[in-house]
């Protein structure tokens, strides 16, 4: 089990490796042909994958390197957790990427009254193309949960070890403050939930 993290002090992050993150969270549809099977709970093959494990996730991400051709030096992986804030907030310093106030045509969260995940891409995407990075389901990251440093970071990883890992963005059945661009969330690395799922980066092997 896990509980929402601290997401205080700020703190400057300076990222030096690039990184591509996907436009959306990965589909059903996705997950079925990679893996062979449908986990989610919500079926729908544009849907968000859910009920899928910080470990069942990881396990995506080496199968798509073996199924994919990709560049030398490259691989795919679930985002850190500085890019994936990174990526979130895509310039901005508000609560969410759009600015300090949700409503229910921006986002699903709990206040939209679907009471499940929808497609992907359904709301508008933040200033730089991604979609859904608030809301729909928690996403997970590649770091272990852990206090923030209080001074300056090049290309955090998080924590050596842990209990839990670190998921982002809220989903269909949490409040506003779970979808805050600076909030996170720590879980246990085996446990799936009908309002989890992931995004794929591809990443600078080091």
């Amino acid at each position: 089990m896990g509980g929402v993290g601290d997401d205080s002090p700020a703190h400057p992050v300076i990222l030096t490796k690039g990184f591509y993150l996907g436009e959306f969270e990965v589909t059903q549809e996705q997950y079925e042909k990679v893996i062979g099977t449908n986990p989610s709970n919500f079926k729908g093959e544009k849907l968000p994958v859910e009920q899928v494990s910080w470990n069942d996730a990881v396990e995506f991400c080496v199968a798509l390197n073996k199924k994919e051709r990709i560049p030398r030096g490259w691989e795919f992986a679930l985002p850190t957790d500085a890019q994936w804030e990174y990526a979130c907030r895509a310039g901005t310093t508000t609560a969410y990427s759009w600015g300090n106030n949700i409503t229910p045509q921006l986002a699903n969260f709990k206040d939209s009254g679907l009471n499940k995940t929808v497609e992907v891409g359904s709301y508008i995407a933040n200033p730089w193309g991604f979609f859904d990075l608030h809301g729909n389901v928690w996403e997970w990251t590649a770091d272990w949960l852990g206090e923030y440093p209080k001074n300056s970071v090049i290309d955090p990883l998080g924590p050596s070890n842990g209990q839990n890992r670190v998921s982002r963005g809220g989903s269909w059945g949490y409040g506003v403050w779970a979808l805050r661009s600076a909030l996170r969330r720590g879980t246990s690395a085996d446990k799936p939930g009908n309002g989890t799922g992931f995004r794929v980066a591809l990443k600078q092997v080091d």
